[in-house]
Parts: C-alpha cells; sequence; structure tokens
C-alpha cells in the first residue's frame, strides 16, 4: 500500500462531502495515503497534453451528468476514473440498464419505453396494472409513479405530457412487481459483494432517502451471482445492485447504481464489513 501511495495522489472528486466521503477519506488516512479533494464546483478541462496530477480519480461526485462530465474531463487527459463516464452514462439511463442487464442473460422485470406519453398510455395498457413509470434519469425515487388503473394512468400521463422538455415525454414503464414489501440493495466493489441489505419503507418506494429501514439480508449463491454479473453488465466497479424477489422467491435485477451511496448499508451491517475501506483498497490496486 505504501509504495502505491508515493506513486501520486488520487483524487476525490465531490461537491458535497457528505458522511460517505468522509469516511472513504478517513479509510485513506488511516492507510497514509495522499489525496485530493476536488470539488467539481471548480472543475474544468483543457485538451493541452498536460499530464495528470491524479493517475487515479474516485468519482464521488453526487449529480449524475455532472459525475458523467467529469469522469470525460479527467479520462481525456489521461486519469483512471472509478466509475468511469461509460458505466456512469449507461447507468444513468434506466432503458440502457435494462438492456445491458437483459443483453448479459439476467433477469429483469418486463420493462417498455415509450416515446410519447400517449404510447406510454398503451404500453402500460398492454403490461396491466399495477404498473409503475418512471423518467429515463433520476434517483432516490424522485419522480416515480404507480398507476393502479386507467384512470389513474391517463391524469398521470396528462402530466407528463405538459411537461416542457422533451426528454419527459419520453416514459420508461414498467411492471410492478408484487413484492414482500421491500427490495435488497447489495453493494459490489472491484467485483466482488460487500454484502447486501433489505431496505422496507411505510410505501411501495423502498428508498432509504424517502425513509426507509435497512436489515442485513443473507448473501445466497443466487444473489451474489446476479449482483456480481449486474456490476460486470454495466461496467462498473463499485455498484450498488437493487433486487426485488417474486412471490416464488425468484431474484430479479431492478437497476444499478453507480454512484452508489451506503450510510444505510454500512449502518445495518455493523461492523461486518467496512465499505469505504473496500473502496479505498480498490481505488489502490489501480494505483500500481
Amino acid at each position: 500500500m505504501s509504495g502505491a501511495a508515493e506513486s501520486g495522489p488520487i483524487g476525490v472528486v465531490a461537491s458535497r462531502v457528505r458522511l460517505d466521503e468522509k469516511r472513504i477519506m478517513a479509510a485513506f488516512d488511516r492507510r497514509a495515503v495522499k489525496y485530493d479533494y476536488v470539488d467539481s464546483r471548480t472543475c474544468w478541462y483543457e485538451l493541452d497534453g498536460t499530464a495528470p496530477r491524479w493517475p487515479v480519480a474516485l468519482n464521488r461526485e453526487i449529480g449524475q451528468v455532472r459525475a458523467a462530465a467529469a469522469a470525460r474531463g479527467l479520462e481525456a487527459n489521461g486519469v483512471e476514473v472509478l466509475n468511469g463516464s461509460a458505466a456512469i452514462e449507461l447507468c444513468g439511463d434506466k432503458w440502457r440498464t435494462s438492456v445491458a442487464l437483459r443483453d448479459a442473460g439476467l433477469p429483469v422485470p418486463r420493462t417498455a419505453l415509450a416515446l410519447t406519453p400517449e404510447s406510454a398510455l398503451e404500453a402500460v395498457e398492454r403490461m396491466g396494472y399495477p404498473a409503475v413509470i418512471k423518467p429515463l434519469t433520476g434517483s432516490w425515487g424522485r419522480l416515480v409513479t404507480a398507476l393502479y388503473d386507467r384512470h389513474a394512468a391517463t391524469a398521470v400521463l396528462e402530466h407528463v405530457a405538459a411537461l416542457p422538455s422533451p426528454q419527459s415525454h419520453i416514459v420508461y414503464v414498467q411492471e410492478m412487481v408484487p413484492t414482500p414489501e421491500r427490495d435488497i440493495r447489495v453493494i459490489v466493489v472491484g467485483g466482488e459483494v460487500l454484502g447486501a441489505t433489505y431496505r422496507r419503507g411505510d410505501q411501495w418506494r423502498t428508498n432509504v432517502a424517502l425513509g426507509a429501514t435497512t436489515e442485513v439480508c443473507p448473501v445466497t449463491p443466487e444473489l451474489e451471482h446476479l449482483a456480481r454479473s449486474a456490476a460486470l453488465a454495466v461496467g462498473a466497479d463499485i455498484a450498488g445492485v437493487d433486487l426485488l424477489e417474486e412471490p416464488d422467491g425468484r431474484l430479479l435485477v431492478l437497476e444499478v447504481n453507480s454512484g452508489v451511496e451506503f450510510s444505510g448499508f454500512q449502518a445495518a451491517m455493523g461492523d461486518q464489513v467496512d465499505v469505504a475501506g473496500r473502496i479505498a483498497d480498490h481505488v489502490l490496486t489501480r494505483m500500481v
């Protein structure tokens, strides 16, 4: 580890230093690894051939668009970025993620892409109720809407049609899988599953950002295989993989997060795993 640290500082890119980033920086400190905190709000990149200050950068920017742009700028100047722009952009588009998972042979919920709100209504009708519509981009469960009948679908999609952005009119439609009021979050770092947690909410969405609680979930061979394969399918070194349980117990891969937040996961896992430490160790493997 000490030899890796001498090869140059690591860039830690973020506009907000949250608890997760503080834990990662503390993990670097414990390993006597030099790093620079890089506020992405101050970043700009020039194609002048200048050697990069950081051979490796850990991309912890919270905003998906800025995270992808930061990665592209750093990569163009010879910096290896974790996660890289390709993974961030793929994971930032729910349809592209679903296609990548399907192409990898992984089980996913029934999913459709509608190019207009009007065609989205037809897709929902064909898929059947209840269904879920989501924006192509976004996180923390925002703007994700459950549709339980045609009346609700018509009202919601009329609202979508009135939105000013053309991208907002592209609708991602998915079946609502009848789960046991929970989903599963798995964190994968460097192709290794660190653990899994159940997320339970007081509504059908189970995002920790919306108040969901977490508890440890056993890691079965099936779960481990799906999570590792999902992270590989999207090319993410550090990933949060979300799984759903069907009534018969079969697991489906819902999505993959390239900018995974892990405070809720860490609280549930306790001393079983040090997520920040594992991330730091994986970043150091790229310093050789």
